[in-house]
């Protein structure tokens, strides 16, 4: 064995020496797509699946540092790395997931959902802590797995009338998928294996029946395709088919316009053309993420309004989405990086991640709440709706509450750590989300090399690069078998040569990049810049990326505009006074109010504008600490207010008239901003500039009670004086008694004192247009209460969609009036407005 070894690094010493020459010379260029080929070390996709553009590095081969790590570690010491202490839904006692049986409670989604990050979580950071208490849990969904393959808890088999549910399970594939590539355990392999043949058994008709699993199989599809990947079993492809076909329909535009559905599914037509084929599934991702953008998400931040589901004439920056959805769509993001390769999926992921996903947790993340806004100069615990979809505390910072996103913002931060760097073609590596952090991977023949990336990105523009060679690494080139150390290699073997790949931002117009001091010059523009050659113990390389100040302009709400510089997006400084609102002693709920003025309308001269560097400390994303501001030239819009919710009243139209003094304003990045403002209004002087109008104030509501009231709804809706644009109209507050079907029902005015009336108006709710369950009544009647019994006055004819339905009648004196309906079999209703006179 030495002999050989021996012998072939003699025949490497006598390349001619032109070879020689070459062998150590830099090819450099620039590509639209990473490097391709092969790459021998990390699994990519098996025939006849399409070729990986990139390959996963296992769990543990990237160390963030720096700002990456301290986002981790406060995720480790705040309510996520805690979060068995508070959630209901994560008790042991009698939890269904720690059941070998599948018997107990909390069966559903929560416990994956808090698994599924916080195991990475501990496997990024190395925690023992986190690493015991998850393997806990997972040793207990391995043992849950019945003969028949099906694992969980027993309740799920029944979930859709009898039929199974399978989305909690497909969210704890996701879970076992990080614990194998952490930790190679082949007990995961069988056990998902087993379970997939269950699927494969299960008769199509019983497979994705319920709302979520039909949305969510795309990723089903995503753990079957890495399983196939791992064992070659072909059998799986023929369940990718059937689950394609069972899922609900993205291919042919959005189905479903529900916040978190759209962020994790869009991308199921994109991953199944890895066995398809077909470009026109990939673009079919492409198009639903940009309906979804176009129609909900002209907004800063790289979300959409969707709160929780996006509605017709809900498309203002006060809009929120859910934090479930800004993690899901991070993922997604990253999963379609390294399935495509196309460097906007990169570039649409930062823009989440560091605009979006810091302001949706206190700084110390030991609090989140459930919805967050581009425009949000208030959080408290007021309800929001109808301007929000969901009612109740949404806004307030809450460990304790806000269920779904409590447990799912887990995978967030440790995710984006795991894909900082990703495996090429030509075995080799690519830097492809920049941040501070070290990657340890095999190259080359099998040499494994450490790489250091020094920068505070996105907060400055200079990315160091450092790279030493291991020297304890093994060969696994095929000249060179069995394997053998690797001093025995000549230095420049051209078989040591492999592609480092460098994401070019589309932002950057003029990127700089130095090897070992020498410039290297671009011709052109590319998604990513590729040094091809033999790398050496020391090498250094420096990659520079100038930031420009630039207003982004959103046409389609009312042209306001924000402020970018490289990947981040900066909102107005609103100072914040946090006050304690609930919780418990260890883990207390805020309410975040403004102490400085925030209805600012922005001056849109770039040269009026002064970026600002300082000093960064440790959490960039706190507004004391965060190193780059924007200085900005403004004027305040006093008009602009909030309304009686407490949310910020919608845009007009820009440039807006003001006569205020003009002020420099402070603008901080958007991920630090708890409070902020991120689309502006254009301020002018000019006397044609549009004058702010300020909206009608809501009547003051009569008293009012009914049989029933939906939890989102308001009986002060029935008189507030705002009249719908049709029964449809969800931009103004409703009444209803949904979800109430096919009932008898009744709500009553509660007047202080007897009146007299002759006359009703009643404008119905009927959502059937928007695929709502609410249908104008079957009948109606006007009732007065006389000598403590009802009666009724007068039988109502109208059930109009779209119009007053209006009703006379002798006249009556009292202090109570009902409006007693009868609702058509099978739906529900309600009212809009209702008018006695």
């Amino acid at each position: 064995m030495l002999f050989l070894a021996l012998a072939l690094t003699v025949q490497a010493n006598r390349l001619p020496l032109p070879l020689r020459e070459r062998v150590g010379e830099v090819s450099a260029r620039l590509s639209w797509m990473p490097p391709s080929g092969e790459n021998r070390f990390y699994p990519g996709n098996r025939a006849p699946l399409t070729p990986s553009a990139f390959r996963k590095l296992p769990i543990g081969a990237i160390k963030p540092t720096g700002w990456v790590r301290t986002q981790l570690q406060l995720e480790a010491d705040g309510f996520v790395g805690h979060l068995t202490e508070i959630s209901h839904w994560l008790k042991k006692e009698n939890n269904a997931w720690l059941s070998p049986e599948g018997l107990g409670e909390n069966g559903w989604e929560e416990v994956p959902y808090w698994l599924k990050g916080f195991g990475d979580l501990g496997y990024v950071l190395d925690n023992p802590r986190i690493k015991a208490e998850s393997r806990t849990w997972i040793e207990a969904v391995l043992k849950s797995q019945r003969s028949d393959g099906w694992f969980g808890p027993r309740a799920n088999l029944l979930a859709n009338k009898g039929k199974p549910d399978v989305w909690p399970n497909m969210v704890m594939l996701f879970t076992l998928q990080s614990y194998y590539e952490f930790h190679p355990d082949p007990r995961v392999l069988k056990f998902m294996d087993a379970y997939f043949k269950w699927e494969m058994n299960l008769p199509e008709e019983n497979f994705l029946l319920s709302y979520w699993e039909k949305h969510r199989g795309g990723d089903n599809l995503s753990s079957v395709f890495w399983l196939y990947n791992r064992t070659g079993e072909h059998w799986l492809l023929d369940l990718a088919r059937k689950i394609h076909r069972r899922t609900a329909n993205w291919v042919d535009g959005v189905p479903d316009y529900h916040g978190v559905n759209f962020a994790q599914a869009f991308r199921e037509p994109a991953t199944y053309s890895q066995l398809s084929k077909d470009p026109e599934h990939v673009e079919a991702t492409e198009i639903d993420f940009q309906t979804m953008r176009h129609q909900y998400g002209e907004v800063p931040g790289g979300m959409y309004g969707a709160d929780e589901i996006a509605r017709k004439g809900f498309s203002d920056p006060r809009q929120c989405a859910e934090t479930c959805a800004m993690v899901e769509m991070m993922g997604s993001d990253e999963m379609l990086l390294a399935q495509t390769g196309d460097a906007k999926w990169a570039e649409r992921c930062e823009d989440v991640t560091f605009n979006s996903l810091p302001a949706s947790m206190t700084s110390d993340e030991k609090a989140l709440h459930y919805l967050t806004a581009p425009n949000m100069p208030l959080a408290d615990a007021q309800s929001k709706n109808p301007g929000i979809m969901n009612s109740g505390p949404m806004l307030l910072f809450d460990p304790n509450d806000h269920r779904c996103c409590q447990h799912n913002v887990s995978q967030g931060w440790p995710y984006y750590a795991e894909h900082l760097w990703l495996a090429t073609g030509g075995n080799g590596l690519a830097a492809v989300l920049y941040a501070p952090c070290e990657v340890k991977a095999l190259v080359g023949i099998g040499e494994e090399f450490r790489i250091r990336e020094m920068t505070n990105y996105p907060f400055e523009e200079t990315v160091r690069f450092a790279l030493s060679r291991e020297i304890k690494s093994l060969l696994v080139h095929p000249l060179y078998k069995p394997l053998v150390f690797k001093h025995l290699i000549r230095q420049n073997d051209p078989a040591r040569r492999f592609p480092l790949s460098f994401r070019i931002p589309r932002w950057c117009t003029n990127p700089r990049l130095t090897l070992n001091g020498k410039s290297l010059k671009f011709e052109s523009r590319g998604d990513y810049a590729i040094l091809n050659r033999i790398w050496n113990d020391g090498d250094q390389i420096v990659l520079q990326l100038p930031m420009k100040t630039r207003l982004r302009t959103w046409a389609a709400n009312n042209t306001s505009v924000s402020v970018e510089r490289g990947p981040l997006t900066y909102s107005l400084a609103i100072q914040e006074n946090l006050q304690r609102k609930g919780g418990t002693d260890a883990w207390p709920a805020f309410e975040d109010k403004p102490a400085s003025p925030w209805n600012y309308g922005i001056v849109p001269d770039l040269t009026t504008m002064k970026f600002v560097q300082g000093r960064s400390g440790a959490q960039p994303f706190d507004p004391a600490e965060c190193p780059v501001a924007i200085e900005a030239k403004g004027r305040r819009i006093p008009e602009w207010q909030l309304d009686s919710h407490g949310l910020v009243n919608v845009l007009q139209p820009s440039p807006v008239f003001s006569g205020q003094p003009l002020e420099t304003l402070r603008l901080i990045p958007m991920g630090a901003a708890r409070l902020r403002i991120s689309a502006f209004p254009t301020v002018s002087t000019s006397p044609s500039a549009h004058h702010w109008q300020s909206p009608p104030k809501p009547k003051t509501p009569i008293p009012a009670t009914s049989s029933h009231t939906f939890e989102n709804d308001t009986t002060s809706a029935l008189s507030d004086g705002l009249m719908p644009k049709d029964s449809g109209d969800e931009t103004i507050p409703r009444f209803t008694w949904w979800p109430r079907k096919g009932s008898t029902e009744w709500v009553e005015y509660d007047f202080p004192a007897t009146r007299t009336f002759s006359h009703c108006d009643v404008y119905w709710f009927d959502d059937r247009e928007n695929g709502g369950g609410c249908r104008v009544p079957e009948s109606w009647q006007l009732q007065v209460l006389v000598n403590g019994a009802w009666h009724p006055t007068a039988i109502g004819k109208g059930v109009l969609r779209n119009a007053v339905n209006a009703l006379e009648f002798f006249p009556e004196t009292a202090n109570k009036f009902r409006l007693q309906v009868k609702l058509q079999p099978g739906f529900s209703g309600g009212i809009l407005e209702w008018t006695l006179r």
